[in-house]
């Protein structure tokens, strides 16, 4: 079982497009937020792999994905 999330899913949210739409650094997003910077960074990263921006990430999806195949693998 995965750990609870530290942050809410519409904060997630907030904080990753106003990274995107004002293009302001993401320490000082985080910060305005209280945020911690690395988490934040994470999102963006995320958010730009899900866009197709990023090459380098599995998709959200893909990840989803790769979950339930290891989960019929130990069925």
């Amino acid at each position: 079982m995965p750990a609870p999330r530290k942050y809410p899913d519409e904060l997630r949210e907030r904080a990753v497009r106003e990274v995107c739409a004002t293009g302001r650094p993401i320490a000082y997003v985080a910060k305005d937020l209280g945020i911690h910077k690395e988490a934040l960074r994470g999102w963006v990263r995320q958010a730009e792999a899900d866009a197709g921006e990023r090459d380098d990430r599995l998709t959200t999806a893909e990840r989803e994905g790769l979950r339930q195949l290891r989960g019929k693998k130990r069925s």
